[in-house]
């Protein structure tokens, strides 16, 4: 396909990697003669300086002959304004970055009446990432799949867990909740683990269980459960102003350090009931004046990677139990281990991923529909919901019947709103939403490519 990115900032970046990587056609459009110098030289990619927000510029990237526009770039109201053109131009598909909190709540009501595809956020999704890591904090990295009634986790195995040495196999007679391990990432790799496969000290593995079991499934592995109830947030930025609320809502605690004071007025006025204290959250000396060793979680939300990083790192060093912390670059994430953090967010990454899923459902026509998307094991995996229709093949056959391509597992069932950890006996229907893991650089577009 041909798909135009207006803004070559980190979410463009990112994007037109992401895509270009699944081989579609890109343009990326930005004012900054620089970026778009750099672009050329260093992607696979069509350039082009000027406004993507004007007709004559769209024009010239060939707008018309189009399948998808992203607008990214810093202005919402750029972004909005471009994907109206776009959409006059005659484009069929357009993506807007809406970053505004006041402006988000209206797009989504407006959204058709704008012409727009979608609208992303990529704040508003980190916040719900951090949000849903808070509410469970034995897990590293959390993904929902059926509208939330399946989930899949990011466990690490250490010593003294009761998984130490067990084979998978086995798994249902020493850990009394069905689930099922789709990944495990052993010194660097990935597998897409069989039953003979043996868990080992300092693995990480990828668990795919029904939401309402994950409570069970942390008591069994004797895990800490109980929710995070005093939050400190170091940098009061959009995520901290999206999150915050969710929160304090909850019953949390919340407290946020943050430098700038008309920000801190700003956050005090819309969130009465946090404590906002207009402070330097990079000192450990006022970290330690505002008790960050008694708090139960805490999130450097800075926009600065190496500020966020000592941060955390000081957190772990005082004893915080969780720590979550933002990240724009990844490749820091692959130098520190588990070192740095409990788990890694990445808004720009986030927002890829819903992307790349309404591209996959894009191609998809008249298929099985993509309808979730999640990478795992630092993008070395990934996890995919489809919907399963009457074009689907092999309906009605039992899974142990079924011959699947190397590396790819059927993780999860859910069958008229109940969700099956699938077994062998286990078969698909039309109607059916199914979670299929696979190694990553083999992009499924339909479920039918899973079939050998």
């Amino acid at each position: 396909m041909k798909i135009v990115i207006i803004g070559g900032g980190k979410v463009g970046a990112l994007l037109a990697s992401e895509l270009t990587n699944e081989n579609h056609d890109v343009v990326i459009i930005d004012e900054d003669k620089e970026k778009v110098k750099l672009f050329s030289e260093t992607m696979d990619v069509m350039t082009l300086h000027g406004n993507g927000a004007l007709a004559s510029v769209q024009r010239e990237a060939d707008v018309d002959e189009s399948d998808l526009v992203i607008a990214v770039t810093a202005q919402d109201e750029m972004n909005i304004l471009a994907c109206i053109v776009a959409r006059k131009l005659g484009c069929p598909n357009t993506i807007a970055r809406v970053r505004n909190r006041g402006y988000a709540e209206q797009m989504y009501m407006l959204k058709d009446d704008l012409g727009l595809s979608m609208v992303i956020n990529p704040e508003l999704l980190a916040a719900k990432e951090f949000y849903g890591l808070l509410q469970m904090p034995a897990f590293m990295n959390r993904d929902s799949f059926a509208e939330g009634r399946a989930e899949n986790v990011e466990l690490a195995v250490d010593k003294d867990s009761v998984l130490n040495g067990l084979c998978l196999k086995d798994m249902s007679s020493k850990v009394n909740v069905k689930v099922l391990v789709c990944a495990v990432v052993r010194d660097g790799k990935v597998f897409i683990p069989d039953g003979n496969f043996v868990l080992s000290e300092g693995d990480k593995i990828y668990v795919t269980a029904p939401a309402r079991m994950l409570a069970k499934l942390t008591h069994e592995l004797k895990l800490r459960s109980r929710k995070s109830k005093n939050v400190l947030i170091v940098g009061g930025g959009k995520i901290a102003e999206f999150l915050a609320p969710m929160l304090l809502k909850s019953g949390t605690r919340v407290k946020i350090i943050e430098s700038d004071r008309n920000r801190c007025s700003y956050l005090a006025e819309i969130m009465p009931d946090a404590s906002i204290i207009c402070s330097d959250g990079s000192s450990q000396a006022v970290l330690k004046m505002h008790n960050i060793e008694h708090m139960d979680a805490v999130l450097p939300l800075t926009n600065i990677d190496e500020e966020n990083i000592i941060i955390a790192m000081f957190a772990r060093r005082v004893g915080v139990p969780q720590v979550l912390t933002k990240i724009n670059r990844m490749e820091y994430g692959e130098i520190l281990g588990d070192r740095g953090a409990d788990a890694l967010v990445s808004s720009k990454e986030l927002c890829s991923y819903e992307v790349v899923r309404f591209v996959r459902a894009m191609e998809n026509t008249g298929g099985s529909a993509v309808l979730t998307i999640y990478k795992l094991a630092d993008g070395k995996a990934e996890a995919q919901e489809f919907a399963v229709t009457d074009a689907t093949k092999n309906l009605g056959v039992p899974l142990m019947n079924l011959k699947l391509k190397p590396g790819i597992l059927i993780a999860c069932i859910s069958h008229k709103g109940k969700i099956i950890i699938p077994g062998g006996s286990d078969m698909l229907s039309s109607g059916d939403t199914v979670v299929v893991v696979t190694t990553a650089g083999r992009a499924i577009i339909d479920l039918n490519d899973i079939f050998a």
